[in-house]
């Protein structure tokens, strides 16, 4: 039996001739998912009472990029530069991620999906890139195609990723906001050369968590090494 992915999906709307809502998660999670023998499952945006029952039809959790993550779920207020947010994702993801610890299944956050980790667990986010004190790399590549790698990281070399990928490593960067205070029993496991938190992981639950803020689903078809995130997730994590 393959191993059961649920990935979180998103929403948003489609013109053709009318408005449509449509459920969906990016292809390339689907498609790199397949690659490493996993069996994805997009689990549809709900009621986050249906989280239970939707965590014990799958073997591992996986949290795709996208929205803002609501500053309430960290006390703040929204600044003027966050972009758009999406409660009742939250809401959902959050109770996947509350479900997930208490069933024990691995979770792997990618971008948002590790941001939203962190916020889940007590940490805060800077709701703007602009708001760290010395950002000294570009964090948002375009128009530079996001399967290229555009800036390093440093990973912590008996990290999860550290055995997986080596201490320096070449990754794309597609976001505008970054963890500021990590949340308890986590551990910053990969840093950009400018101090941003590029990665964060922890072995305090039963089953472990990890968060990346790149995006290997956007290079992992002409990177082995990217690809090899996938595997690891799906047959070792």
């Amino acid at each position: 039996m393959k191993p059961v992915i649920g990935i979180a999906g998103n929403e948003r709307t489609m013109i053709d001739g009318e408005a449509h809502w449509i459920t969906y998660t990016p292809r390339n999670f689907v498609t790199q998912i397949q690659q490493a023998s996993g069996l994805p499952l997009i689990l549809p945006m709900g009621a986050p009472e249906n989280a239970a029952q939707y965590v014990a039809q799958i073997d591992k959790l996986l949290l795709a990029g996208g929205h803002d993550v609501t500053p309430r779920y960290y006390g703040e207020e929204m600044h003027p530069l966050i972009q758009g947010t999406h409660p009742e994702r939250d809401a959902f993801e959050l109770a996947l991620i509350k479900e997930a610890v208490a069933q024990e299944k691995p979770i792997f956050g990618v971008c948002r999906g590790m941001q939203l980790l962190n916020v889940a667990f007590g940490g805060n986010l800077y709701q703007d890139l602009s708001l760290v004190e010395q950002p000294t790399i570009k964090h948002v590549q375009a128009p530079t195609p996001f399967r290229f790698p555009t800036h390093a990281v440093e990973i912590v070399a008996d990290s999860r990723l550290g055995k997986l990928l080596g201490t320096t490593y070449q990754v794309n960067s597609f976001h505008h906001q970054a963890i500021k205070d990590v949340a308890k029993d986590f551990q910053v496991i990969a840093t950009a050369p400018d101090g941003i938190v590029e990665a964060i992981e922890t072995s305090a639950f039963a089953a472990p968590i990890l968060g990346i803020q790149w995006h290997p689903e956007l290079t992992a078809q002409e990177i082995a090494s990217e690809q090899q995130i996938f595997d690891y997730f799906v047959h070792q994590f």
